[in-house]
């Protein structure tokens, strides 16, 4: 991996304006995070913790009060296709197959319609969907809709892949199911990848390093690094997967019941 980051993340706060009062909100406060180029971070902590915010800063999609993120060194400073997100509710177009919404975006990049197709067809058989090219939206399963949401934000091949619990919406299985292609994606594209969640097994299952975030307002209380053997046939059931799972829980649940004692005192 090359030692410049891909993404960085320094001394970030943001605070919000509440109406009909002088103090200011803080959401998250003075996070430092970098990710490598390849790597697959994810975040976790518990609600309210800030996570969906870190999401906008990191998208471009708001600025932060202070501090700075960088792409590749240069600063964030608005929305671009360099970095895909992929949100927790699928936001395909209804009236836009599969492979029309894989293509949407490639349409602002200017492609061809010949490329626009060829580079559909590619990553709707990278999430294995190609059977499924021509049905919309509403003719296709949940998760199905996911992939087709992956594939439309792999497919303008973006620096960096955002996603804000992309799986949370889908039942059990289906999540399980998903995480393990997530990964395999990872793998065949070699993409940089910020996951948010507040699923410990999630976060364990997918990243080489978890960010456990503080209650509000949010900071990087520690960064685990993930040991497991994900070879196993039941990766979840493994000695080292259960030790992990139960230092991160531990690490969360400290701070859910501060953030409780922190509701008790405001009431």
């Amino acid at each position: 991996m090359s030692t410049t980051p891909k993404l960085q993340m320094r001394y970030v706060t943001k605070q919000f304006e509440i109406r009909g009062e002088k103090a200011r909100f803080t959401a998250v406060e003075d996070i430092s995070i970098e990710l490598a180029a390849g790597e697959f971070l994810v975040l976790v902590g518990p609600s309210g913790c800030g996570k969906s915010t870190l999401l906008d800063l990191l998208g471009g999609l708001s600025t932060p009060t202070s501090g700075e993120i960088l792409l590749d060194g240069r600063p964030i400073t608005g929305p671009g296709l360099d970095r895909g997100i992929v949100f927790q509710q699928y936001a395909l177009l209804p009236w836009r197959t599969a492979r029309k919404n894989i293509e949407f975006g490639l349409e602002a990049k200017g492609l061809r319609a010949a490329e626009r197709r060829r580079r559909a067809e590619h990553y709707l058989e990278l999430v294995g969907l190609q059977a499924f090219a021509d049905r919309y939206p509403h003719e296709l399963s949940g998760g199905m809709r996911q992939r087709v949401a992956i594939a439309r934000s792999l497919a303008f091949d973006p620096e960096v892949l955002l996603m804000d619990e992309p799986f949370a919406a889908l039942d059990a299985q289906t999540r399980e199911s998903l995480q393990g292609e997530l990964l395999r994606i990872w793998q065949a594209t070699g993409k940089t990848i910020l996951f948010i969640t507040h699923g410990i097994d999630e976060a364990l299952y997918l990243g080489q390093r978890v960010a456990v975030l503080t209650s509000r307002p949010g900071r990087v209380k520690t960064v685990v690094d993930v040991d497991i053997d994900r070879s196993a046939d039941d990766v979840r059931s493994s000695a080292g997967f259960r030790a992990q799972r139960h230092h991160i829980w531990t690490l969360l649940h400290d701070e859910v019941q501060r953030a409780q004692s922190q509701e008790v005192q405001h009431v």
